[in-house]
């Protein structure tokens, strides 16, 4: 009989059998290199365009590439928890099906919906940006006249990020493999740029600008409420996190937002072929490779200019005018690499909001499956696709990112993926434990020590994000948990709705765990 609680847990073996089903099967196209380009894709966009200069210029100084290597410590620590989870459970959903299998329905539903803020709210905003750089690429070929917004009965239409979600929603629905060979030609032409940019910069570097490596804090603006430092300076008793110990530690925290999506290869799993090698290949692969192409873009544009250069100012009209890597160019005298810039911001914005709108899909054609959302959406149609789940998701993000003028989204983002990221890490422990006898196509070294780690560190992070962030996640959380109890589970399959296929139940709490 179906269990009713909270922590009601569903078998890997029936995770893996929901696969099988005939009216929500997903095509299996996906080798480890198609992976690789999808975690690259993904994670090179325009962060490593604009959020290296800006993390540079008001937080952290020269020592910004110092701020990814521990980004990418934490995230490294992460993915080789995500590719034991993936190679195990080699199913559709990521961190939501890892969690169902390890702490129960509940807290899977909570990170199912917790990844809406890594997945949809962040291909909105993306979105919104690659409408910015479609407007200056177009600047280019037609002149200045050229936007991508318009003004219709006193609303702002953006239509060049709805132009952007409604092409990529076609791929989308077409396959994966269609959207990997697609994704390949553009990651091939915005990862060139990238290396043309290192090369180029490297010729203008100017050694006194690394000095000093970590330039002393700055006090906060009188009268500041203290909601926009970060939660551990406030703990700390500093008086703000810019620049200093605490402004580099805050941005490692902001370029986080560079390095997520390397866990949307997780989401493909279903979709793969050999999933037990291929998918740890393509998570480790895609973050090795965007590392090192972080460090060395950080440490060159750093060396062209002052860091104080590179802060962030404001127009005559009070827009923040934020800079880039194009304004470390321009400061050198050469103006002609910012139109090559932005054709490379252009292209790693594009393939970026394709899989974060891929990964999303997947979270929901999971959740759907298993009863928390309408199980209609689960679906797949003659290509393989959840074609309902895909039109479902495009058309929220294209609302939101033509119609809403979306801020300090990249911390919202942020704190929502690292609480995944804990709770992907806590799982590879309880898993181990609790099922000792299942396969692993990779085994994470030193467990329990190193999940252990990625948690300190993940949390780390987190505490040095706003403490305005922390009160927004709290709130989108609570709007969860009350969806939950109105809607998932009430339909849950596991607590006793109806479907086509039995589902076995087990109760576990996620603190009964057997001894050792």
């Amino acid at each position: 009989m179906p269990g009713n609680g909270l922590w009601r847990t569903k078998s890997i073996e029936q995770s893996i059998a929901d696969t099988d089903e005939p009216d929500t099967r997903l095509r299996r196209d996906l080798n480890a290199w198609d992976l690789t380009v999808f975690g690259v894709a993904v994670v090179i966009g325009a962060g490593i365009f604009t959020l290296t200069a800006r993390t540079a210029g008001d937080l952290t100084g020269p020592s910004v590439s110092l701020s990814f290597v521990l980004a990418a410590v934490a995230c490294a620590l992460a993915a080789l928890c995500y590719a034991e989870f993936a190679s195990t459970v080699p199913v559709a959903g990521s961190a939501y099906t890892f969690s169902y299998a390890t702490f129960g329905e509940f807290l899977a539903w909570v990170i199912g919906w917790d990844l809406v803020l890594e997945f949809a709210v962040g291909a909105a905003a993306v979105a919104k940006g690659w409408s910015v750089y479609l407007q200056t690429v177009l600047g280019y070929i037609f002149g200045d006249s050229v936007t991508t917004s318009t003004k219709i009965g006193g609303l702002t239409v953006d239509w060049g990020a709805l132009l952007l979600v409604v092409v990529l929603a076609v791929l989308l629905v077409l396959g994966t493999k269609l959207s990997s060979r697609v994704s390949l030609v553009i990651t091939s032409i915005k990862v060139a740029i990238v290396l043309f940019v290192i090369l180029l910069g490297a010729f203008y570097i100017k050694f006194a600008n690394y000095r000093p490596f970590v330039p002393p804090p700055a006090e906060s603006a009188a009268g500041g409420s203290g909601v926009e430092q970060s939660l551990f300076s406030l703990i700390a008793g500093s008086s703000g996190s810019t620049f200093g110990l605490f402004g580099l530690l805050a941005g490692a925290s902001l370029v986080f937002f560079a390095f997520i999506g390397f866990d949307v290869v997780a989401t493909t799993a279903e979709e793969t072929r050999n999933p037990q090698h291929a998918v740890p290949r393509g998570i480790l692969g895609s973050l090795a490779i965007v590392t090192v192409l972080y460090v060395a873009v950080a440490f060159v544009v750093t060396g062209m200019v002052n860091y104080r250069q590179l802060a962030t100012t404001t127009t005559p009209s009070g827009a923040p005018d934020r800079k880039t890597l194009a304004t470390a160019f321009a400061d050198n005298g050469v103006d002609w690499a910012a139109n090559i810039i932005s054709i490379g911001a252009l292209a790693g914005l594009t393939t970026v909001v394709m899989v974060l709108m891929l990964g999303q899909v997947r979270v929901l054609f999971a959740m759907s499956r298993d009863g928390l959302l309408p199980r209609a959406l689960a679906r797949t149609g003659e290509h393989g696709t959840p074609v309902r789940a895909t039109v479902l998701v495009s058309v929220l993000i294209a609302f939101a990112a033509t119609f809403f003028e979306i801020g300090r989204l990249e911390e919202m983002v942020n704190v929502g993926t690292l609480f995944a990221f804990i709770l992907v890490s806590g799982g590879v422990i309880i898993l181990r434990r609790t099922r000792p006898d299942l396969h692993r196509g990779f085994r994470m070294p030193g467990v329990p020590v190193l999940p252990i780690l990625a948690i300190l560190a993940c949390l780390w992070l987190m505490l040095n994000l706003t403490v305005l962030t922390w009160l927004r996640f709290v709130a989108w959380m609570i709007i969860g948990v009350v969806i939950y109890f109105a809607y998932g589970r009430r339909r849950s399959v596991l607590g006793g709705a109806p479907t086509s296929t039995p589902l076995p139940v087990t109760e576990a709490k996620p603190t009964d765990l057997p001894d050792r």
